[in-house]
């Protein structure tokens, strides 16, 4: 997704959105982490021109990350570059070659705890106005992956985000290359490319999977004998995604739960019962449980432009801080909700999980400004598999996880 950062029409019009309604003060802000090595070399200085951006320049590119020497704080992307032509890397005795000289640096090292540092200070994002409206490296920095106790199990950015196999990293003639650690550079999250690019269905696979085991979840149900109220509760705890889920762009994301009962076949209560094409704001369901953040502005009304935002509020299921209840940096990472149906008695409950990378509401909201509509259609629903449970009366218990 690094290689799309410039090329994502949502990411272009909102910036262009931002432009025109801040009459150009924002600048630089968006394209600096979208297309940093463009900036850097001032072929842009507001993101408005990226057409005329030569394709390797767009985006963030090999060249940017390899060369970056030091990070200078930890939002907004405070990276500098050697500019000496050398390319940083994570093996400490890189095979020399005609191409580019290389060095060995940990803040490329996947190995390296300090390598997050790299990754995090370009995903925590501060508005001008000093609103923290991204902050998975700030969220990841506050569990239990960030430890000294774990720093050697490779529960950084890189861990997760940038698994690997063992093979030659480089082939060129007949020579032979060592066997190292391939990682790949693929960095699967949630967000997706919604238009044509390469390995686009591979990515929206590596990213399925990603989600499918972040969840732990518990469905719990009580039914009342004489034929009165049914209740559903829904524990959910985020044990691996290493930062809060959802992350990033959390106000831009729509996670929610679908809790449907059956009765002898006939569905009978229904939360978070979303059609595909169906905006979540478009629900009108008063049991709808929503993950994510929401925006305001100094009006204290709901916003979709950061440049606008003054506050934030936030439902997002927090990442683990210890594993024993009885260490003192343990924090209590269950979100528990409970659903009642009346005068029903359910035979079948079923739970899932639902995650859009990116709002349809939002899209709506912007559509007018020129985007093709094939691109609302492939925003993606994805259902988190792990968190998916069925009860029923022959379990013998009134829980399922």
């Amino acid at each position: 997704m690094h290689a799309y950062a410039a090329e994502d029409p949502l990411f272009r019009t909102l910036n262009a959105i931002g432009q025109r309604e801040t009459n150009g003060a924002l600048g630089d802000f968006c394209v600096q982490c979208h297309a940093p090595l463009a900036v850097r070399l001032g072929l842009t200085d507001d993101g408005l021109n990226l057409d005329e951006v030569p394709s390797h320049l767009q985006g963030i590119t090999c060249f940017f990350c390899h060369s970056v020497d030091g990070v200078d704080d930890d939002h907004n992307n405070p990276l500098t570059l050697a500019d000496d032509g050398v390319l940083r890397g994570g093996f400490d005795d890189p095979v020399p070659n005609r191409f580019h000289a290389s060095k060995y640096s940990p803040l490329l090292d996947r190995n390296d705890a300090r390598s997050s540092r790299l990754c995090g200070s370009c995903h925590d994002i501060v508005t001008p106005a000093g609103v923290h409206i991204e902050r998975t490296f700030l969220e990841w920095r506050g569990t239990l992956f960030a430890s000294e106790d774990y720093v050697d199990q490779n529960l950084n950015c890189g861990g997760c985000h940038m698994k690997g196999v063992d093979e030659p990293v480089a082939s060129f003639g007949s020579r032979e290359y060592p066997v190292r650690r391939r990682h790949r550079h693929t960095w699967p999250g949630v967000d997706v490319a919604l238009t044509d690019f390469p390995q686009r269905e591979a990515q929206r696979a590596l990213v399925q999977a990603e989600l499918d085991t972040a969840l732990n979840p518990q469905l719990c149900v009580s039914l009342d004998p004489v034929g009165g109220d049914a209740t559903f509760t829904v524990d959910l705890e985020n044990l691996a995604a290493g930062h809060s889920f959802p992350s990033g762009a959390a106000a831009d994301r729509r996670v929610w739960v679908e809790v449907i009962a059956y009765q002898g076949g006939q569905e009978v209560y229904a939360s978070g019962k979303i059609p595909d094409g169906v905006a979540v704001k478009q629900a009108a369901d008063p049991d709808l449980w929503e993950i994510r953040d929401w925006h305001t502005d100094d009006r204290g009304q709901e916003t979709h432009f950061f440049w606008e935002v003054a506050d934030v509020e936030s439902s997002l299921l927090p990442g683990p801080t210890a594993r024993d209840p009885a260490d003192p940096n343990w924090t209590d990472t269950h979100r528990i909700r409970t659903y009642t149906a009346e005068e029903v008695s359910p035979d079948r409950v079923t739970l899932r999980v639902l995650v859009r990378p990116f709002g349809l509401d939002i899209f709506d909201a912007i559509a007018g400004e020129g985007l093709d509509p094939a691109v609302r259609a492939a925003i993606p629903t994805f259902e988190v598999r792990g968190a998916a449970l069925e009860w029923t009366p022959s379990l013998g218990r009134a829980c399922v996880r």
